[in-house]
C-alpha cells in the first residue's frame, strides 16, 4: 500500500514538473516565466521527494535534508534572477498593469541627488 500512496505522490509531482516545463514555454515575459518554473518546480520537486519518502522510509532524512535545501534555494535564485534580469532591463510583457520596483528606483534615486 505504501508503494502505491508513494507512486500516486511522485506522479503529482511529476505533473507538476511537467506544469513547470511548460510555464517556461508558454509564459509571455522573463519575469511570469521565471514565476511560473520556480513555484511550479519547487512543488513538484518537493512532492516527488516526498513520494520517495513514502516508498523508501529509509532514505526519509536524508529526502527531508534535500527537501529543505530545495525550499531554501529556489525562491532565493529565483528571486536573484529576476532582479538581475531588471536590472538589465529586460523588457515586460506590454499587458503588464504595474511596475513596483520603477517607484522603489525612482525613490532612491531622488534621495541620492537631494542635498
Amino acid at each position: 500500500m505504501a508503494e502505491l500512496i508513494g507512486s500516486m505522490v511522485i506522479l503529482a509531482g511529476a505533473f507538476f514538473l511537467f506544469s513547470a516545463g511548460l510555464g517556461l514555454l508558454r509564459m509571455p515575459d522573463t519575469y511570469t516565466r521565471i514565476q511560473a518554473g520556480t513555484k511550479a518546480s519547487t512543488l513538484g520537486n518537493i512532492l516527488v521527494l516526498a513520494g520517495l519518502g513514502i516508498y523508501h522510509p529509509d532514505w526519509a532524512l536524508k529526502l527531508l535534508i534535500v527537501a529543505y535545501f530545495i525550499l531554501m534555494t529556489n525562491p532565493l535564485s529565483s528571486h536573484a534572477l529576476s532582479r538581475a534580469a531588471y536590472a538589465i532591463r529586460t523588457p515586460m510583457t506590454p499587458t503588464t498593469m504595474f511596475d513596483a520596483l520603477r517607484d522603489e528606483n525612482n525613490k532612491t534615486e531622488k534621495e541620492d541627488i537631494a542635498p
